[in-house]
């Protein structure tokens, strides 16, 4: 006769199913992403200088951005290399909207006639844009490509491995921890307050903002989406409020359902305590853009950012998505209003920021799945590789294009097949460049982008990149 089996489900493990089972529903997806219930903060004695505040805000533009119709060359040499790839989509050359880089390699260059703000902001030295950035696992090159002699990151030209590349700083491996979520991992002991999770998305979960001890605190542009009329005035709300809290001021027998519950209470007296705090802040004088989501939800992260003080926030990283980027056709109506949207919505954001008077301690930047061909497809471009991204703050060294922007011709040696771009930046100096000016040590990189040591030495003494002031 066998011996009944044993239940060997631990305290530990009952409380990691439990929050990844209730993490998905609707009642409580946004409640149980406040913090991790795993141990005790990691040890952060490599982290620099506490004691100030920081936040990293990532748009992303899903879909994969035309980025060549973004920062476009606009002298006549190298514009005329890019109408004729560009064909039937080039952007009129006197309709680009020329910037002025404080250094020049010779050529003039322009960005997309629907970013009029943003061209103001790289002008007053408050944007700065990195080129030909991408995912890489490798400095690789068309021949070696061609060859397979050097390998090239998974899943090349699908949305979902290129956007969890981008997501997670590993194009070498599909793992679900992303690189904000390892930052956090090493900075989270520098808030005060550890009810709430450093890492705040504004659309949900997401790969980039999960760690290994901290998970992503999803909340919406009007603020915490916690329990579902919780705390409300009418008598049904009241009636379920007082059911609620009978529930979760018991004290269960069974240390699953005790576990369960506290996990819930916790959860939901943080919620209350994170819309306390944002709906203390007064509205801003900076009028929100008329029917722009993406201003919609720079508006929560700056009520966000200004209750910082209350809420016990020395470092903050914020997930921002604004998606309709692929563009298989009809590109060049969708993209200029995409780019508008973008536009309307980083000045706003500036502005507000100025009028907070802490734009220098806040860094905005974009990430997209990948480029896409310089090639048309009749009316349209396809999923490509390098690309254009820029970056926006006090501390960004503003006025420059970082890295290469590489010629735009067809035969170029930068030209894998039909227009698309090999990289000649990696994501991984893009990405260790604002790790280090948020703090994280040179010692750590290489813990969040295991790649990095194929493109930057960490003992250099120099940025990856230069375009923060550290």
């Amino acid at each position: 006769m066998s011996k009944p089996k044993q239940n060997n489900i631990s305290r530990r493990k009952f409380i990691g199913q439990s929050c990844a089972a209730v993490g998905y529903t609707t009642l409580f997806s946004s409640l149980i992403s406040l913090k991790s219930m795993a141990a005790a903060a990691l040890d952060n004695s490599s982290v620099i200088a506490a004691g100030d505040y920081k936040a990293l805000v990532f748009v992303m533009l899903h879909g994969g951005n035309d980025s060549f119709n973004m920062l476009i060359p606009k002298g006549n040499t190298e514009y005329n290399e890019y109408a004729t790839t560009r064909s039937n989509l080039a952007i009129a050359q006197n309709e680009i909207l020329q910037i002025n880089p404080l250094t020049s390699d010779g050529r003039t260059f322009g960005v997309h006639p629907s970013m009029t703000d943003m061209q103001q902001l790289f002008e007053t030295n408050n944007l700065a844009f990195i080129s030909n950035v991408g995912t890489l696992i490798e400095p690789s090159t068309k021949l070696e490509l061609q060859n397979k002699s050097v390998k090239a990151p998974l899943g090349l030209f699908s949305h979902a491995d290129q956007q969890q590349q981008w997501h997670t700083g590993r194009p070498h491996e599909r793992t679900n921890i992303g690189w904000g979520g390892r930052i956090a991992d090493l900075v989270q002991s520098m808030n005060s307050n550890q009810n709430i999770s450093m890492n705040i998305s504004l659309q949900g979960s997401n790969i980039f903002q999960r760690g290994n001890e901290v998970i992503p605190y999803a909340i919406s542009p009007s603020g915490s989406i916690g329990i579902s009329g919780y705390g409300g005035q009418n008598g049904f709300d009241q009636l379920r409020s007082d059911a609620l809290n009978t529930m979760m001021d018991r004290d269960y027998q069974d240390i699953f359902k005790n576990t369960y519950i506290n996990t819930i209470k916790s959860s939901n007296d943080s919620s209350q305590e994170f819309q306390t705090a944002v709906d203390a802040i007064p509205d801003f004088s900076t009028a929100l853009p008329a029917y722009n989501k993406l201003a919609a939800q720079f508006q929560m992260v700056a009520k966000t950012i200004a209750a910082r003080d209350t809420l016990g926030f020395s470092r903050q990283i914020f997930f921002v998505d604004i998606d309709n980027w692929d563009h298989h056709d009809e590109l060049l109506v969708n993209h200029a209003g995409k780019l508008s949207e973008v536009n309307g919505a980083l000045n706003y954001f500036n502005t507000v920021l100025q009028e907070l008077n802490i734009g220098n301690e806040v860094t905005t930047f974009s990430i997209s799945d990948f480029a896409r061909t310089l090639s048309s497809n009749g009316n349209g471009t396809d999923h490509a590789w390098g690309g254009n991204t820029f970056v926006m703050g006090g501390s960004v060294i503003g006025k420059e294009i970082y890295g290469y922007y590489p010629t735009l011709a067809i035969n170029s040696e930068l030209n894998l097949f039909d227009g698309v771009l090999i990289p000649t930046t990696a994501a991984d100096l893009y990405m260790a460049e604002l790790a280090l000016w948020f703090g994280v040590s040179p010692s750590d990189l290489n813990l969040i982008l295991p790649n990095l040591a194929n493109f930057y030495d960490t003992n250099s003494g120099v940025p990856p990149l230069g375009f923060m002031s550290m």
